[in-house]
């Protein structure tokens, strides 16, 4: 399985950004998605994922801000972010979690956001 992820970018805090991130090849492997992000001198930290029944679950520092989706083909991850804080500031990356493989990773997407 690839990932392919876009969508970051500079955006004023309280403003928006919608990062997506498409997935290619074995996909009928992918039983959930995941949205991780990792600041300058921090660790990699999960932010939201979901499972193919469409279960979600959010780190606490975004719930009510944040929203993972994927479409109806499952072959693609949205991540909806509102209400962005500078602390939001992150390298974004796509997790997929694979049934008899290791998980995969996209290539990271820059968020930044101002105050």
């Amino acid at each position: 399985v690839q990932l392919q992820a876009c969508g970051g970018g500079l955006v004023q805090a309280g403003g928006s950004l919608r990062l997506s991130c498409a997935a290619s090849g074995s996909t009928f492997r992918i039983y959930a998605m995941a949205w991780y992000r990792q600041a300058p001198g921090k660790q990699r930290d999960s932010v939201a994922q979901i499972i193919n029944s469409g279960s979600t679950n959010y780190a606490d520092s975004v719930k009510g801000r944040f929203t993972i989706s994927r479409d109806n083909a499952g072959n693609t991850v949205y991540l909806q972010m509102n209400s962005l804080k500078p602390e939001d500031t992150a390298v974004y990356y796509c997790n997929a979690r694979l049934s008899g493989r290791a998980p995969t990773w996209g290539q990271g997407t820059q968020v930044t956001v101002s105050s």
